[in-house]
């Protein structure tokens, strides 16, 4: 619908029919943000979702522009083409910064269908670029009274997705063979952070009860242990001891203290008594760091507003008694370009421990799930989820979940991984990927129209 009111419309219209598109879309799509949060602030909960919407919805005004742009200047064959470029572009610029919120993407939405394999050779970009061109060219069907193109779009659409489900090495995989699990222990958000005696033995206990079946590697949830781990000497006995006794590396969630820094972090332990610590790169905003708190300190209230965490700077990864490992904290793991980094460092499996527990049982729990089996598929790797209250899960390669659990409830669930698979995506990472969008978009403006030919929109 938004290709073929665009069609039609300047580029001033289509950037306003973008941004009140965009601002409707996120403000419901970003519903489960207000989920916790709405009962300390009462009845001014659901208005949380407007954030978001208000960051987010310019990016679709700008796609509206520059697909109004194209269908005015490119031949009128080729234009749907550059419309789906432009919005490809912008799905990657609000995913990019301090600010994104790589959420919603369209390519997220074909983790469980065909398409799916086309994110091993051009990520979740690559496919939210077909979709966009099928949607673009139906739209032009419907403008120009010309059914040709779409059914040329269609059949190209069947063919690359054939070739690269064909082609796809994460079809063929040996069966794994390294055992690893993930506790989900099941605190609720609303008194997390005051049952830190709670979550210590609920944890060990059921990593304990893991010694029956062996596991290599052992994931708890992003802040499984409320409280600054480095500061707690009992505790950091207590888990490396863990690790020793299941000869296993527990990646544990919790705070990381250093100095007036104060990190999102997970510990790693390994059997032989040593761990390390992987601080968080993406902070989410306005929630671990207020953007531009030191320059509205003057304002009340500020100094009580959450986003006192410090950035981490190093793409981790680390040596486990299974295989290398990329932790992935939480938001970190809707941004590709984390992963991608990780992966140049040959890690093998992406772990991923967040604490989806602020959202309930919203939609929240479960988008952030289904970009979990992006990354898989992106990366090659086997991707290892550990959720405070669910989702928990093992997925393969070719994005399918091996196992995994339901929400709001108390489980460990057990499986096994392997080596990771090459795909082209992870030599390529998502920066090029745009960057060739961003190509395409340009190269479609120099292909010269024929004579008689007109642009199917006005002119910008």
């Amino acid at each position: 619908m938004l290709f073929w009111l665009w069609q039609g419309a300047s580029w001033k219209r289509a950037a306003l029919l973008g941004w009140l598109a965009g601002f409707i879309f996120f403000a419901i799509d970003f519903a489960w943000v207000g989920h916790t949060v709405g009962g300390y602030i009462g009845v001014f909960g659901p208005f949380l979702a407007i954030g978001p919407a208000l960051i987010e919805a310019p990016f679709i005004a700008l796609a509206g522009a520059l697909s109004t742009i194209a269908y005015a200047r490119m031949r009128p064959v080729i234009a749907p083409l550059g419309a789906a470029a432009a919005f490809t572009i912008c799905e990657w610029l609000r995913s990019i910064g301090v600010l994104a919120a790589p959420f919603d993407q369209l390519g997220y939405t074909q983790a469980d269908t065909p398409l799916r394999a086309i994110a091993a050779y051009a990520g979740t970009y690559g496919i939210t670029f077909i979709l966009c061109a099928l949607g673009a060219y139906a739209a032009d069907a419907l403008h120009r009274r010309t059914w040709r193109p779409l059914g040329a779009a269609v059949a190209s659409t069947v063919v690359l997705a054939l070739g690269a489900w064909a082609f796809w090495p994460a079809r063929t995989l040996p069966p794994p063979t390294i055992p690893v699990a993930a506790v989900q222990g099941n605190i609720p958000q609303s008194f997390k952070w005051n049952a830190l005696a709670l979550a210590v033995s609920r944890y060990t206990d059921m990593t304990r009860a893991l010694n029956r079946v062996h596991p290599r590697l052992i994931v708890w949830p992003e802040t499984a242990i409320p409280t600054a781990i480095n500061l707690e000497p009992g505790l950091l006995a207590e888990f490396s001891g863990l690790a020793r006794h299941l000869h296993s590396t527990i990646v544990a969630g919790g705070i990381d203290a250093a100095g007036p820094r104060v990190y999102n972090a997970l510990y790693i332990f390994s059997p032989a008594g040593n761990s390390n610590i992987y601080r968080k790169r993406q902070l989410v905003a306005f929630a671990e760091w207020f953007p531009g708190r030191a320059f509205l300190s003057w304002l009340p209230y500020i100094g009580a507003l959450n986003g006192g965490l410090t950035r981490g700077k190093i793409d981790g990864v680390y040596s486990t008694t299974a295989l290398p490992i990329a932790p992935l904290i939480c938001w970190e793991s809707a941004f590709s370009d984390l992963a991608y980094a990780q992966l140049q460092r040959n890690a093998q499996i992406l772990v991923v421990s967040t604490d989806d527990a602020w959202f309930g049982t919203t939609s929240g729990p479960y988008m952030h799930a289904q970009i979990a089996q992006l990354r898989a598929i992106e990366s090659g790797a086997y991707v290892v989820r550990a959720a405070a209250t669910g989702i928990s899960g093992i997925i393969a390669p070719d994005g399918r979940w091996q196992t995994r659990s339901r929400i709001e409830r108390q489980t460990t669930v057990i499986g096994a991984v392997g080596r990771r698979v090459p795909t082209i995506f992870a030599r390529i990472g998502p920066t090029r990927v745009a960057f060739t969008m961003i190509a395409l978009y340009g190269l479609l403006f120099l292909i010269p129209r024929k004579r008689g030919e007109f642009a199917s929109s006005r002119e910008p």
